[in-house]
């Protein structure tokens, strides 16, 4: 035969092929894109060089710098290697690990999610603008790094005071994990989707950027139109009323 290929020879090429467009998919959602497109591109040149051109002295530089690249990929691109395997652990496939692992999940109940909702609705109703962060099974600790500590009960009126015009803490999300409000004013990653709607504000993207990395629930209130949103992986479910909000946040914790 012209060609000496077997079954197991096709299979594994499909298998690389279906390895490396997941794993495309994985950088585009996590905002690596870039990185991997120039590691295909080095790892293209090197087999070039090295193995089809046989250029022995260009070839041994670039194997010497194979050799080490891994851990300069890790020290260069380290915040893109943290946000692609983030997006490896939240994605739906493999959703059920992080459920299986997470220790301190509690149980949703009235005295978290309603405090919310009510704060929500209220905030809603005098177009005051929001955004609350929900932690699911992914830590949002480098998130809350970012704000001011609360660090306090959940209630209707601390959100709606946290949130209330010209306040110290009103610009930035709210971020709450196991029940508690644990920091304000925290800056969130901004999707850079270009299929949101140009109609939609920081806040929105925000909540939709926040979501793309974590599986945490990120809700906003609208200051223009006084609406109530939430984002979920990624999505935004809009037009919100205070019975379809308690119904999200109790389904999704």
């Amino acid at each position: 035969m012209f060609f000496d290929i077997s079954i197991m020879d096709i299979i594994d090429v499909v298998l690389v092929a279906l390895m490396l467009y997941y794993m495309y998919r994985l950088m585009k959602d996590s905002g690596s894109l870039n990185v991997f497109v120039g590691i295909l591109v080095f790892i293209f040149s090197w087999l070039f060089v090295s193995k089809m051109l046989q250029m022995r002295l260009l070839g041994s530089i670039l194997d010497q710098l194979m050799s080490v690249g891994t851990l300069a990929l890790v020290v260069i691109f380290q915040e893109e290697i943290r946000n692609f395997f983030r997006t490896l652990g939240s994605h739906r496939h493999f959703g059920f690990l992080s459920k299986f692992f997470s220790r301190d999940k509690k149980d949703s109940n009235a005295t978290e999610v309603m405090p919310i909702v009510l704060a929500c609705n209220s905030m809603a109703q005098q177009k005051v603008g929001a955004l609350i962060v929900v932690q699911r099974n992914m830590l949002l600790d480098d998130i809350v790094k970012t704000g001011e500590t609360i660090n306090a009960n959940i209630s209707q009126r601390l959100v709606e005071a946290v949130f209330f015009k010209n306040a110290p803490l009103h610009d930035g999300a709210m971020i709450i994990q196991n029940g508690r409000i644990t920091a304000a004013q925290c800056i969130l990653p901004v999707s850079h989707n270009m299929n949101i709607s140009k109609k939609l504000g920081l806040r929105h993207r925000s909540a939709i950027g926040i979501t793309e990395i974590y599986d945490a629930i990120a809700i906003v209130v609208s200051e223009e139109t006084g609406t109530i949103s939430a984002a979920i992986g990624g999505k935004l479910i809009q037009n919100l009323d205070a019975r379809k909000l308690e119904e999200i946040l109790t389904k999704q914790k």
